[in-house]
């Protein structure tokens, strides 16, 4: 891929980290600077394709494949007047045959396909469906407006949150201004040491702390969730009620049938030997219940698991 740059004055992100690339309805990119330079009375041409473009419709490049910003804007544009939406045809055939002549007007325009014809077929849907396109761009979606509604709904509750912690603040300012102005009307008017009141002063305010502490510290009412647990605030999560005698699942033990030799059992591969040719199992494995016996255990019996065994078929042909 060809490295990133202005084709003006060559400058290439390579050189230059902090290039900054803008384009405009021509899918020609140019640096911001050379677009200062070149627009600095407001329109001009394009210097790769000669087109006549104006200062205010350069916006900085996002991709990094400037045709892709030119469908990106030419898109954008289309879809202004060819807003209707699939509730607004009769079938699911006349949508999509909607939607493929909206691909094909932007594939035309941005590929410099019969550009002319193109702009006057949709300067005609324009004209002929003025109402209809008004109509639809006042109207949002069923997707949009519930966006919308997020978002207001959010900011309504930022609203509130700054306003509480705003609150907050302004009355932790003045219980700390009227502590101060009565410990300062102490000292100047009070008979007694500055020490004691000094004393006096910082043990009600530690008993206010306290007093603070016990406050957010109670459980508050329990909340009961769809799944039947229920939980509290200071209490965590409190187990769900047992609505059966017995457990909802229970570990029952099986014989594997075999034809061979017994295998092993745990002890046995500790006491016979069987270890002696295996690596040692280092702490990290062993702090992750990686065992050796049972790694041994297991190719032991893929080893004995076959031996002896035969089909049914080939035990009735010999007898």
């Amino acid at each position: 891929m060809d490295e990133q740059g202005c084709p003006r004055c060559k400058t290439t992100k390579y050189r230059n980290p902090s290039l900054k690339l803008m384009v405009n309805v021509c899918g020609h990119s140019l640096c911001d600077n050379c677009v200062d330079l070149l627009f600095i009375k407001g329109s001009g041409a394009c210097p790769e394709c000669g087109t006549a473009i104006r200062r205010s419709n350069f916006r900085y490049q996002i991709f990094e494949d400037p045709q892709v910003e030119k469908e990106v804007d030419i898109r954008r544009k289309v879809l202004k007047d060819y807003n209707k939406k699939e509730e607004d045809f009769n079938t699911l055939r006349e949508y999509n045959d909607y939607l493929e002549m909206i691909e094909t007007i932007i594939y035309n325009l941005a590929n410099n396909i019969d550009v002319e014809s193109t702009k006057k077929q949709v300067e005609t849907y324009r004209k002929e469906n003025k109402d209809s396109i008004r109509k639809n761009y006042s109207k949002l979606s069923k997707d949009e407006e519930y966006i919308e509604m997020l978002i207001e709904e959010e900011q309504q509750n930022s609203t509130i949150r700054k306003q509480m912690i705003h609150e907050s603040e302004l009355n932790e300012k003045n219980k700390k201004r009227r502590e101060k102005e009565a410990l300062i009307d102490d000292l100047m008017f009070s008979d007694m040491s500055a020490n004691d009141i000094l004393n006096m002063h910082k043990s009600s305010v530690n008993t206010a702390m306290e007093v603070e502490s016990d406050i957010t510290t109670q459980p508050s009412q329990t909340t009961i969730y769809s799944t039947g647990i229920q939980r509290g605030q200071g209490t965590g999560f409190i187990p769900m009620p047992v609505t059966e005698v017995n457990p909802v699942y229970s570990y029952q033990g099986f014989d594997l049938e075999r034809i061979g030799p017994e295998y092993p059992t745990e002890e046995e591969i500790k006491l016979n030997g069987y270890l002696l040719n295996i690596r040692a199992v280092s702490e990290s494995e062993r702090g992750g219940g990686f065992s050796a016996v049972q790694c041994c255990q297991r190719a032991l019996h893929d080893a004995l698991g076959g031996l002896f065994h035969y089909s049914e078929a080939a035990s009735t042909s010999v007898i």
